[in-house]
């Protein structure tokens, strides 16, 4: 028994870790497919594309998109429920927190997002020049 509960002290940390780095590098890579797909909307479509982020309640949209889960709705990512379960730390772009794409795939001004899953922070970067998110 004694064994089992010492390997069980050693065991849960490292799960709890593992799984909450699991949930920002998925939320980061969810971030950064999705500004990717604005870019690449904007350009194919030869219009602007805007993602708007809501740090308070740990989500963002792109208006003009239906949500695939709900017709009718604007394509939205709430990184607070599952399988994220993070938070918005900070989003800056250029003191605003929403970036535009122009029709040629080019943002208004760059950025970073930072999010937050339990202890594990991650920061995503886009490109002012390139228009290219990624995670750093």
């Amino acid at each position: 028994m004694a064994i089992i509960t010492i390997l069980s002290a050693i065991a849960v940390p490292r799960y709890v870790g593992a799984q909450q780095r699991y949930r920002a590098d998925a939320a980061a890579q969810r971030i950064v497919a999705d500004l990717a797909m604005a870019r690449s909307r904007a350009n194919t479509t030869s219009t602007s594309q805007t993602v708007i982020f809501t740090v308070a309640s740990s989500q963002y949209q792109m208006p003009g998109v239906a949500d695939l889960r709900n017709e009718g709705t604007n394509y939205t990512v709430s990184l607070g429920a599952a399988p994220y379960q993070a938070t918005l730390v900070s989003v800056d772009f250029g003191g605003t927190l929403q970036v535009t794409f122009d029709g040629y795939g080019v943002p208004n001004c760059g950025g970073t997002v930072v999010i937050k899953a339990g202890d594990v922070e991650r920061t995503i970067v886009l490109n002012a020049s390139s228009g290219k998110a990624a995670m750093q």
